[in-house]
């Protein structure tokens, strides 16, 4: 098993939490592939897979920020 440090995380994020959140989705992303597209004869675990693929800069992303819904007003009959 592979340990990856926070440090190793926050080189291509920024921020060790950011590092975690973007491994984590990715993880989802490979596990949600149909079988006949996952890369044969790996036995790490998606989460371990993931985080190489981040420590590594192999994966690309980019932050969009939430929309924030419109105040509602409570306005009194």
């Amino acid at each position: 098993m592979h340990v990856f440090t926070p440090d190793q995380m926050a080189q291509h994020t920024g921020s060790k939490y950011l590092g975690v959140l973007v491994a984590a989705k990715y993880a989802r992303e490979l596990n949600s592939l149909p079988r006949d597209l996952k890369p044969l004869g790996q036995e790490e675990k998606l989460t371990t897979r993931s985080l190489g693929a981040l420590t590594s800069g192999q994966i690309e992303f980019r932050l969009v920020g939430r929309r924030r819904p419109e105040a509602t007003r409570n306005e009194a009959p």
